[in-house]
């Protein structure tokens, strides 16, 4: 029988069960105890280490557990071969030196993806939060719903219609936690043969999911209407993906008759469709909201989407699709054992925060909001109205630069850089062109993270970089 000496730590942070157990499997494991060895009873062991025997007894616990020891009625435990089977080693120690991660301070942040979360209505939610959670309810603790709650697509299928035009049935609503995961489960629905065309520039985030999809991809130009009709037609592609109501990065408008131009070109051949992204609809500053092309879709070519991370924020984790009825029958067929990614309380608490007005109340306000913060960003800009024009004013939460000098994007970023402000280029958003039609520069704003005062001051720092 082998004699186990060791020497315990009373004081340590480590049981003394689990310091037994970690001195007899290193001695296994080196061959010090030899496989077949016979170990101290439970008994023996604890009156020679003075402690109590179910500490020794939890430790032989673990070890018969792991495999190390095996228990032979009437014998005794004796210590498990292992040696041949894999040579079990401590990895070595590894020093990992601090690595400066090279990201600039800034003072000013235009993120064009900024979304002020000052004025989330937290109270509300919170309010909200508890209502729903107030009742011991064992149903909302269970899986829902694939495609969503009833509640919460009912009433965004109303919002939908009085808000954006959109002529769709409960029933036709997928909630998913994001825009990536519901074209992704798009994609087990339709299939990913087939070739998505994209505006250039466009948004790069979806530009890069459709190829992970392995999609074929391609880009198609546009003009002061969007994509360009005719280049659609000789990509050969047979989706569009499109931002009709607010393009992102160059916020234009796509109108009615581009719009009639596309459908028609959906309607020209079997099997092609439209993604309209409905991205941030909600914040326009001149005329009436667009409303959606799902709304003058008449042959189920149009498949919407639209998010709340915009209008509520990032981390809400909640959006939409809309699909055709005859998609609708394709996805219950081969999709509806996919669980919803979002869970029914957060879907509970979004639906009586609709239905009870907060959700209107709260765009009104942060409409007001974002109105105050671009009229201010216009206005600091005009004293740089002789090297710039503005464009993209009229929507969104940004609006872009056309430098009429000849700096390039790099210098004019890199300038403002060193003033603290940070700035980004159209280009980070071409596929294909790294500036505009025209040759020159074009820099994005974004305003929403950003209050009167510190735009104010941004821009003055900007002047003094650029001018």
């Amino acid at each position: 029988m082998y004699e186990l000496t060791m020497s315990l730590n009373p004081k340590s942070k480590t049981p003394l069960y689990e310091q037994i157990y970690e001195f007899i499997k290193e001695e296994i494991q080196n061959n010090v105890i030899q496989s077949g060895e016979r170990l101290p009873s439970t008994r023996a062991l604890s009156k020679h280490l003075v402690v109590s025997r179910s500490t020794v007894e939890l430790a032989y616990e673990q070890l018969l557990s792991e495999g190390y020891v095996e228990a032979i009625p009437c014998k005794g435990y004796f210590a498990a071969k292992i040696e041949g089977v894999y040579q079990l080693q401590k990895r070595p120690e590894i020093k990992v030196e601090p690595i400066s991660s090279g990201v600039t301070e800034y003072a000013y942040d235009f993120t064009p993806n900024g979304v002020d979360l000052n004025s989330f209505p937290y109270n509300v939610w919170r309010k909200l939060s508890k209502e729903c959670l107030i009742d011991d309810k064992a149903e909302m603790f269970r899986l829902g719903n694939p495609q969503g709650e009833y509640g919460l697509r009912n009433v965004i299928s109303s919002y939908l219609h009085q808000a954006r035009g959109i002529h769709c049935h409960p029933d036709q609503i997928i909630i998913g936690a994001g825009s990536d995961y519901l074209l992704m489960l798009l994609t087990t629905v339709i299939g990913n043969c087939h070739k998505v065309a994209l505006e250039n520039p466009t948004y790069g985030q979806a530009y890069r999911l459709f190829e992970r999809l392995s999609y074929k991809v391609c880009t198609v130009d546009m003009d002061q209407s969007g994509m360009r009709i005719d280049e659609l037609e000789k990509s050969g592609a047979d989706i569009a993906f499109v931002m009709p109501s607010h393009q992102y990065p160059l916020g234009c408008v796509m109108p009615i008759q581009r719009r009639m131009e596309l459908l028609k070109w959906a309607d020209g051949a079997e099997g092609r469709y439209i993604i309209e992204d409905d991205y941030d609809s909600e914040f326009r500053y001149k005329g009436k909201p667009i409303p959606a092309l799902q709304g003058s879709d008449s042959n189920g070519k149009v498949i919407y989407t639209g998010t709340f991370s915009k209008s509520l924020a990032p981390s809400i984790r909640m959006s939409y699709m809309v699909l055709p009825e005859h998609i609708l029958k394709i996805y219950q067929e081969k999709c509806r054992f996919i669980s919803s990614t979002v869970s029914k309380v957060d879907q509970m608490i979004l639906q009586k925060f609709m239905e009870e007005g907060y959700y209107e109340r709260h765009l009104n306000k942060t409409r007001a909001l974002y109105k105050n913060r671009h009229d201010v960003l216009i206005s600091s800009l005009r004293k740089m109205k002789e090297i710039l024009e503005i464009s993209g004013e009229n929507a969104g939460v940004h609006l872009l630069l056309h430098f009429k000098t000849d700096d390039s994007e790099k210098d004019l970023i890199e300038k403002a850089a060193k003033q603290g402000v940070r700035v980004y280029g159209l280009s980070e958003y071409c596929v294909k062109d790294n500036e505009d039609s025209t040759g020159k520069a074009v820099i994005l704003l974004g305003y929403a993270n950003m209050n009167e005062e510190r735009i104010r001051a941004a821009v003055q720092l900007l002047c003094k970089a650029w001018k």
